[in-house]
């Protein structure tokens, strides 16, 4: 892999964990408006589906073969939105920092993996990223640790089944097919939280900036975010990709302070001199064999 490869994906996927990392605000705003988890899932993962097969249709993009079609529609439907459910169960259950901070051990997670399956190198590099990227995350999130038995078990189970979607989709999705495997992955997670809304009720949001905060998940936090990601993985593979999404807790905690006026403490300037350490160390050049 070139380094000018290499530098293009890094920077779609930071691109990618920057319109992730709003995820959160958006959400609470649609969440002040009325709707249910269930209900804004569904929401999002919904008008997603229908922007992404538009921007198919418009562009002209061809379709996936009908075995790619599957893969990606179980990508979506039993990886990330298992993963979500998790998540979001978790929080009923734990502090959202404890559950933030289990998911992002999935880094390390998806390292191992790399090595184990598919024979990729742990560099030093590698290691120091993860470390920094890590306890940068430990320090903005605040290293809460108030859990129960069923919260943490959630919790690590979000993360390990965000590494494994993450994993697969490093082989699933083919060079060029980030469009289509985005679009048909967000049709798996749609279908799962349509059904669940069906059996737990549908609870829109009563105000307009509710629906407002609908269309930005949508558009910002998950087209534009599974797009990028999934294409810039295709330039780093799946360890870089996910140390450099480590990004995404700076920029919730950031956009935290920039729009629901939270204060600045020492853990969030602290917290994001480390991660953006690990991004540094990630963009350093790899001496010997190629990586990915």
């Amino acid at each position: 892999m070139n380094d000018s490869n290499k530098l293009g994906g890094i920077f779609l996927v930071a691109v990618s964990a920057f319109c992730y990392g709003f995820l959160p605000i958006f959400a609470k705003l649609a969440y002040a408006a009325g709707t249910s988890t269930y209900t804004l899932l569904f929401l999002r993962f919904a008008t997603a589906t229908l922007v992404m097969f538009l921007i198919m249709y418009l562009k002209k993009v061809p379709l996936p073969s009908k075995k790619e079609m599957i893969a990606f529609f179980l990508l979506g439907s039993m990886g990330y939105a298992g993963q979500s459910f998790c998540y979001f169960v978790a929080l009923n259950y734990a502090s959202s920092g404890t559950v933030s901070l289990l998911l992002y051990t999935y880094p390390a997670m998806v390292m191992l993996g790399s090595a184990l399956l598919f024979k990729e190198k742990i560099t030093t590099g590698k290691l120091i990223s993860l470390c920094f990227a890590l306890l940068g995350a430990f320090v903005i999130i605040g290293g809460e640790f108030d859990t129960d038995v069923i919260g943490l078990v959630l919790a690590i189970l979000s993360a390990v089944l965000y590494a494994v979607y993450i994993l697969v989709s490093s082989r699933v999705v083919r060079p060029g097919m980030g469009t289509q495997s985005a679009a048909f992955i967000m049709f798996g997670a749609a279908v799962v939280y349509g059904v669940t809304v069906l059996l737990s009720g549908f609870e829109p949001p009563k105000e307009p900036v509710g629906f407002a905060a609908v269309i930005l998940i949508a558009l910002v936090s998950t087209v534009g975010s599974f797009w990028s990601f999934l294409t810039g993985m295709e330039k780093t593979g799946p360890t870089i990709a996910s140390l450099v999404s480590t990004l995404e807790p700076l920029v919730t905690v950031i956009a935290s302070v920039l729009i629901l006026c939270e204060a600045v403490t020492r853990n969030l300037i602290l917290g994001g001199c480390l991660v953006m350490a690990s991004l540094l160390v990630t963009l350093l050049p790899q001496k010997g064999k190629k990586s990915n």
